[in-house]
């Protein structure tokens, strides 16, 4: 049977386990969660297992990274069958700290990025979030000393913000990529699809469908603003407000007008009914 995973909450126990791996020259991989865990979430802990030697999952709700007007509050919290299905997914140690442990009486020091964090893509609508973002993951990196840590390309803008952060301030940790994890019929995972009624949820199925059917069309070499334009319509028909759909260069994120000038990475937020969704699809 699969043993639990060691289980800390503050700063000295956490040092404590990551010195005694390193005492035996154990690597160590990290796979950064808000908790809720799905399909996807334990896809990156098993890509983590074949990486590194010690694989520690953080579990932190991170609100510097939640406007006033967004879901903190209501984020979904399942620790019990969080651990659980760590454990049968075979992490080694669970970091998850309390906000007072991370952000400590007196805390006043922020990471803000640029570049791609300034695309005009989720920053746009949500201004706050990638300066939360970068904060939290740095102190997760220098708290962990990580070898190697994972993040799903289903949020693809913060996957290139936290790549491009770990290689300008030189942490000495390889950032990876993977590919999003879908239900059957296309969706992305996310702990947010939770939300979704019944109703929606078939309906939230049309984001990856549009998606696809986008890639194919400019890899046909159909005009990319027609594609765009007449896959928005379609988001729309079926009933969501669109943030963007975009196609942007793979690695700046810079706007893509033509196909010459990739490699490309189509992305998509929108929202349906309250709930807000993200994808995206490389061309």
């Amino acid at each position: 049977m699969p043993t639990r995973p060691t289980i800390v909450r503050n700063l000295p126990a956490l040092r404590r386990a990551i010195a005694g791996y390193r005492k035996t020259r154990q690597t160590v991989a990290l796979v950064p969660t808000m908790g809720a865990l799905h399909s996807g979430h334990l896809k990156l802990v098993s890509e983590a297992r074949k990486r590194a030697r010690r694989v520690v999952v953080s579990i932190f709700v991170n609100p510097t990274q939640f406007a006033p007007n967004e879901d903190f509050g209501s984020y979904p919290r399942t620790f019990a069958t969080d651990i659980k299905a760590l454990r049968d997914a075979g992490a080694d140690l669970v970091w998850a700290p309390t906000p007072r442990v991370m952000y400590p009486d007196g805390f006043s020091t922020r990471v803000e990025p640029a570049g791609v964090a300034k695309a005009g893509l989720e920053d746009k609508y949500r201004p706050h979030f990638f300066g939360g973002v970068a904060t939290v993951v740095t102190k997760l990196f220098t708290q962990v000393t990580p070898d190697v840590a994972m993040f799903g390309q289903k949020d693809y803008q913060q996957l290139r913000v936290v790549t491009q952060m770990a290689k300008d301030l030189d942490l000495p940790v390889k950032v990876i990529g993977i590919p999003t994890v879908r239900e059957k019929d296309g969706l992305a995972l996310s702990s947010r699809n939770a939300y979704l009624s019944h109703e929606e949820r078939t309906v939230a199925t049309t984001l990856a469908r549009v998606l696809k059917a986008a890639a194919s069309r400019i890899k046909s070499d159909e005009p990319i603003a027609r594609v765009l334009a007449d896959e928005l319509n379609e988001i729309t028909a079926a009933g969501f407000v669109v943030d963007y759909l975009e196609a942007r260069h793979a690695l700046t994120l810079a706007p893509i007008a033509a196909r010459k000038d990739g490699p490309i990475r189509l992305l998509v937020a929108a929202r349906l009914g309250k709930t807000r969704l993200i994808d995206n699809l490389a061309v």
